[in-house]
């Protein structure tokens, strides 16, 4: 037990949440000897796989995980999300996330979090000790509370993110320099403010893992080019979790999870293109750029990640579908997606989720009618501009996954089992002794 809570005489629970964001399991669970920080929680606590969330987008999961609840009710499906009533579409950022976070709930019992680089939190709460927002915020300046960890930050050279625009060039090399820098910063930034001891949470995410993985994970599978640099880089990684967890005091609980899996890309699937190919969208306009340029007769769109929403009479501005032939076009479409193939004849959808059976909650009214989750090596696209082939390639050589997400709990009393990212959040609080109604949430504890 540190200083500070000696002087404050708060013997009350701790934890420490390290995202490593898109990990799979099998990487760090098949590889024990490379890595063997993450195998030593294992043994001390417990490890496995679990489940990610519809869909396995981290700007949806990351809500999810920090709250408890699907997206129903976070409000956040995505990256890209629809105004209800409109065509207008925006990007989530933290203050449209509609659920409490956990950190919030840990604030709200007069107990202090220091939340460091999660997605989506944008900008930052003001409520909350420290905060450095992370993926989507315009930059450092404008992402950290108070000043004080800006100015020590600056002088880490910290950055927000990865330049992923690295990853697209050929030779990898400047990319995966970048990356390394990135993680180096992170690091000793996360070691600083676990060391300052005056959190009760800390949660803290390294995003660069899921950058990595996007360019480089297929080198990792199939003995590319740069599997070397990926296995040291995920040393790297190994290494900093075990520095963080021997910086910990006794009386903080670890916990290491991922918020999706991943797997090697062979195929961009661009669905807009397969929906206007197949007669279920068109476009008024020969130079479509957005959503609101699809033409009236459109029966069907779609979003990233395999997002597909029925143009609905009376839901949709221009809806063309009555209401009455809504779960006959549904069904049809959702018939048409398992039906397709790839180039080499593989079936590019696994299965088709539907709204009913993922989302529930009071902001279910922007939720998709259909998610499409892809069989592995065909990560599924969007876009509004018309003249996309419907598969493709590009500088991506990885893909997000449902399934194979990380979960290490430095507990001996946990058991993970059959556990999905909606049961990290009550597994923290009850770690913390702080009080929640299990209705609230869509998980539960894994204690």
């Amino acid at each position: 037990m540190g200083l500070f809570d000696r002087l404050r005489g708060d013997d009350a629970p701790r934890v420490a949440f390290i995202g490593v964001d898109g990990v799979p399991y099998s990487l760090l669970a098949e590889n024990e000897d490379l890595f063997p920080n993450f195998a030593a929680i294992a043994d001390d606590g417990t490890a496995g796989e679990i489940s990610s969330i519809v869909p396995p987008e981290s700007s949806a999961c990351w809500p999810s995980l920090t709250t408890g609840v699907n997206p129903g009710e976070t409000g956040v499906y995505g990256f890209q999300d629809r105004e209800v009533g409109t065509y207008d579409t925006y990007v989530p950022m933290g203050r449209d996330v509609q659920a409490d976070r956990v950190w919030d709930r840990v604030q709200e019992e007069g107990r202090q979090a220091t939340v460091m680089n999660v997605p989506v939190t944008f900008p930052p709460e003001r409520n909350v000790q420290r905060m450095v927002s992370g993926f989507l915020s315009p930059g450092l300046e404008k992402a950290a509370h108070p000043d004080d960890v800006r100015e020590y930050l600056e002088g880490l050279d910290y950055r927000i993110d990865v330049n992923p625009k690295l990853g697209h060039q050929e030779d990898k090399s400047e990319f995966i320099e970048d990356a390394h820098a990135t993680v180096d910063a992170r690091f000793e930034a996360f070691r600083h403010y676990i060391e300052e001891d005056d959190w009760d949470l800390f949660f803290g995410v390294f995003m660069t893992t899921d950058r990595v993985n996007h360019f480089l994970f297929k080198d990792y599978e199939r003995d590319g080019e740069y599997k070397d640099e990926f296995i040291e880089f995920y040393q790297k990684v190994d290494d900093y979790i075990g520095r963080l967890r021997e910086s910990l005091p006794e009386d903080v609980t670890m916990i290491v999870a991922s918020d999706h899996g991943f797997t090697s890309l062979d195929y961009e699937v661009h669905f807009n293109e397969w929906l206007r190919e197949n007669g279920w969208l068109s476009f008024k306009t020969d130079d479509p750029e957005e959503l609101g340029d699809i033409s009236d007769d459109t029966k069907a769109y779609s979003f990233i990640p395999g997002r597909f929403y029925i143009n609905l009479e009376g839901r949709e501005p221009r809806g063309s579908v009555p209401e009455e032939e809504y779960d006959e076009v549904r069904d049809q479409l959702k018939s048409e997606l398992l039906e397709l193939e790839g180039p080499e004849g593989r079936q590019v959808v696994d299965r088709v989720v539907e709204k009913e059976d993922a989302f529930r909650g009071d902001h279910d009214d922007i939720a998709p009618d259909l998610v499409a989750i892809p069989n592995k090596g065909f990560d599924l696209k969007s876009g509004f501009k018309g003249d996309a082939e419907i598969f493709d390639t590009g500088p991506r050589n990885g893909m997000h996954s449902f399934d194979n997400t990380s979960l290490y709990i430095d507990h001996p009393d946990a058991t993970i089992g059959d556990a999905d990212l909606f049961d990290i959040t009550p597994t923290i609080l009850d770690l913390m002794d702080v009080e929640y109604s299990r209705g609230e949430l869509d998980g539960a504890s894994l204690l």
